[in-house]
C-alpha cells in the first residue's frame, strides 16, 4: 500500500496546491479589457518617460558633467531601464497592483497567490514588460489568446489585471461573519 505521507522515507516529492482559497476567491472577477489594459500601460510609460527626462538631464549634466547633453528614449541605455523598473515596480508595490496610469483606466494588477501584491512580484510584473517588449510585443498580444487574459507579465508576476468597473461594491451596513 502506497502511504500519503510525503515525510516518509523513500517517498517522492509531489505538488500540493497551497492556493485552492485564493483562487476560489478571485473565481468570477472580472477581468480588463484590452482597451483599458493598452490605455494604463500607454498612461503609465507617459508617466515613466516625465519622471525619466529630468533625472537622466540632471544626471548627466550635474554628476557627469556633460556640456552636450542628447536625451533620446532607447531601451538599450541602462538608466532608461532602470526608471522603468523603478517606476512599475514602486507603483504596483505601494498601489497593491494598481498603477497611476491603471488607476485611469479603472484596473488593477491582483495577485493569484496572496491578497496583496509583494515586493518580489511588483518587480517580477516590472520585469514583465520588459519580457512581453523583448518577445516582439507578443507577450502583450497574449491577451488574445489566454483564458485569463494574461500578458507575459501577469504569468512571470503570477497575477490577472481586473476591471474595477463591474466589480461588486460591498454594502457597508452588512459586516463580514467572522469564523
Amino acid at each position: 500500500m502506497l502511504s500519503m505521507n510525503p515525510r516518509e522515507p523513500g517517498r517522492k516529492r509531489c505538488f500540493h496546491a497551497h492556493e485552492t482559497a485564493r483562487a476560489d476567491a478571485l473565481n468570477g472577477i472580472p477581468l480588463a479589457t484590452f482597451g483599458q489594459r493598452v490605455t494604463g500601460l500607454l498612461l503609465d510609460l507617459l508617466l515613466a518617460v516625465l519622471l525619466w527626462a529630468p533625472a537622466e538631464f540632471a544626471w548627466r549634466r550635474y554628476l557627469l558633467h556633460e556640456e552636450s547633453i542628447d536625451l533620446k528614449w532607447d531601451f538599450h541605455e541602462a538608466g532608461n531601464i532602470i526608471i522603468m523598473l523603478l517606476y512599475w515596480g514602486l507603483a504596483n508595490f505601494f498601489g497593491n497592483g494598481q498603477t497611476p496610469g491603471k488607476w485611469v483606466a479603472r484596473t488593477r494588477a491582483v495577485s493569484l497567490t496572496s491578497e496583496r501584491l509583494g515586493a518580489w512580484q511588483s518587480a517580477e510584473r516590472a520585469l514583465g514588460y520588459g519580457a512581453a517588449v523583448l518577445e516582439g510585443g507578443l507577450g502583450f498580444l497574449q491577451f488574445f489568446w489566454d483564458s485569463n487574459r494574461q500578458c507575459a507579465q501577469d504569468r512571470l508576476a503570477e497575477t490577472i489585471v481586473v476591471d474595477l468597473r463591474h466589480l461588486p461594491v460591498p454594502d457597508p451596513r452588512v459586516r463580514p461573519e467572522r469564523s
